[in-house]
């Protein structure tokens, strides 16, 4: 009899292995009367430079450029003007250096949490740099990732920057963190690696050292013990050498597709193309919306990368978790219902249209094959006003998100306005069990696996098929392998994952036909809730 976690689901994929711990940083001491301020200023603000130094060097090493980055936004946060007076000045206010600097971090911290949504998400960067910088004071070195000898599961709160751009996928098989959300530093670089994850989930810090636990990182499922009866697909046949084409067993073509934020996350994965630009990460470091001339350059760079390739632009997805400086002109009561994807363009309808024109210049210097799409449609008449824009600027490919009900109880008028449907399956079970994508506690109903998402997705791909558009799911849903057989069975004619997913992906769809994939859909529809659709798929 096996244990059972849940949490959230961030990065596809399973694995097995002995759980370890990152052990807990040093602590803060007792605070003591300071008696000489212009020293204790010193050697904060010594402690701030060195760590400084320290991400800077581990920046420049970094594996990966999603990595690379992220360490250097940790740097420019330690060399930042503003944090270092005020460090000095809670010094001269009676403060010790390591107390001075967590009072200073801590008020960034709160002004973080209370902006909510994604830099909500980033408190924990700046509790590794107070960690870093406390240790420094201290004279104490920062806990290291455990080395049992063996590749295991590494367990932790939540992994700071550092810690998560050090991940080796050939000794860290899977990431369960108690803490953390979908668009974490661990989340990103899990995904970035192929790693499976969970985060949010109760209950991982008292899994004690040494236990063998499977991560699922689909489902958001953590089994302590034996894996328990879910059995995975049957060992699928690998693609012939060289074939990075998707297709069943008896020929039937399903795209494979990458989800990417740049070109420098496609690592040199062998993928047809790309299924899922996210543009909103070149607009988030912005106080000002990114000029035309920066989109342009950001956008050929990936369309360099796809020469005759099919390249799938999501215009900018702002709003609800993904909040931007310069669209935070109103409070809402409740943001993921309120004015985020394409709904921003109600209030700035520059930005799109700027959008719009810097991905058409793009596309005209490169073969790229290139397609847009907008997030969060929810009317046939917002899909055919943007189709009109877009097709005014240049661009003739054009589709949309599914990630309303709204839009896909639609989705056969909506295909009358645009050329082709792309499935969003977080939002899409977000909004259909009115259930919030980044809250643990709720991760049974956000299990793609829900029958009621599965008959949401069929009814648009049959809608599809009746004009003969295509139909796509770009959800990391579509990176779990027995979910890529319903899914085809589903009809669904291309899935889009992160990189590192494909090639497991491939592998499932070359080990079946498409008349098995068909059976396995309909048993999925049948079943009366996630584990049982799960099971009369995986266990045939």
């Amino acid at each position: 009899m096996t244990e059972l976690l849940r949490g959230l689901g961030v990065s596809a994929g399973t694995a097995t292995g002995p759980a370890y711990r990152l052990p807990g940083p040093p602590r803060l001491p007792p605070p003591r009367p300071v008696t000489d301020p212009d020293r204790e200023r010193d050697r904060a603000l010594a402690a701030l430079a060195a760590v400084g130094e320290d991400l800077g060097r581990r920046a420049a090493a970094a594996a990966d450029a999603t990595s690379g980055e992220i360490l250097r936004a940790q740097a420019a946060l330690a060399g930042d003007r503003a944090l270092s007076v005020g460090v000095a000045r809670a010094v001269h206010a009676g403060h010790e250096a390591p107390h001075a600097v967590a009072a200073v971090l801590a008020e960034y911290r709160s002004n973080l949490l209370a902006a909510g949504g994604r830099l909500a998400a980033r408190a924990a960067d700046l509790d590794d740099l107070r960690d870093r910088v406390v240790a420094h004071c201290l004279g104490l070195p920062m806990p290291a990732l455990p080395r049992p000898g063996c590749p295991f599961v590494l367990v932790a709160v939540e992994l700071a920057p550092v810690d998560a751009a050090l991940l080796d996928p050939a000794q860290v098989l899977a990431v369960v963190t108690s803490a953390g959300s979908f668009v974490s530093h661990t989340s990103i670089l899990a995904r970035v690696r192929g790693l499976p994850a969970v985060v949010a989930c109760g209950g991982a810090l008292e899994i004690p050292d040494g236990t063998v636990v499977t991560v699922d990182g689909t489902t958001g499922r953590v089994n302590l013990g034996a894996a328990g009866e879910e059995a995975e697909v049957p060992a699928p046949r690998a693609a012939p050498a060289g074939d990075h084409l998707g297709r069943t067993s008896d020929g039937h073509r399903v795209a494979l597709l990458a989800n990417i934020g740049r070109a420098a996350e496609l690592g040199g994965a062998a993928v047809e193309g790309i299924g899922l630009f996210r543009t909103e990460l070149l607009f988030q470091h912005h106080v000002d919306p990114p000029t035309m001339a920066e989109q342009v350059g950001a956008y050929a760079e990936v369309f360099a990368a796809m020469p005759d390739r099919q390249v799938i632009v999501r215009t900018l997805d702002a709003g609800s978790d993904k909040p931007l400086p310069f669209l935070r002109e109103h409070d809402e009561p409740n943001p993921a219902l309120g004015i985020r994807g394409l709904r921003v363009a109600r209030r700035r309808g520059d930005i799109l249209r700027t959008q719009i024109a810097a991905i058409a210049e793009a596309a005209r210097r490169h073969t790229a094959r290139v397609a847009v799409m907008a997030p969060m449609v929810t009317t046939v008449a917002e899909a055919a006003e943007f189709t009109a824009l877009c097709r005014d600027a240049g661009l003739s490919t054009v589709g949309v998100m599914i990630e309303v009900p709204a839009a896909a109880v639609r989705a056969a008028e909506i295909l009358q306005a645009v050329d082709f449907l792309s499935v969003g399956t977080n939002d899409l079970s977000q909004y259909t069990f009115a259930a919030d994508r980044r809250s643990g506690e709720l991760a049974d109903l956000l299990d793609p696996w829900q029958p009621a998402l599965l008959s949401l997705i069929a009814l648009c791909a049959a809608a599809g098929a009746a004009v003969g558009r295509p139909v796509g799911v770009c959800g990391e849903a579509a990176a779990d392998p027995a979910f890529a057989v319903v899914l085809t069975g589903l009809g669904v004619t291309s899935l889009s994952m992160s990189p590192g997913a494909i090639p497991a992906v491939r592998a499932a769809l070359a080990a079946h036909t498409v008349d098995e994939c068909r059976a396995a859909a309909q048993r999925a529809l049948a079943a009366g809730d996630p584990a049982a659709a799960r099971a009369a798929v995986t266990r045939v």
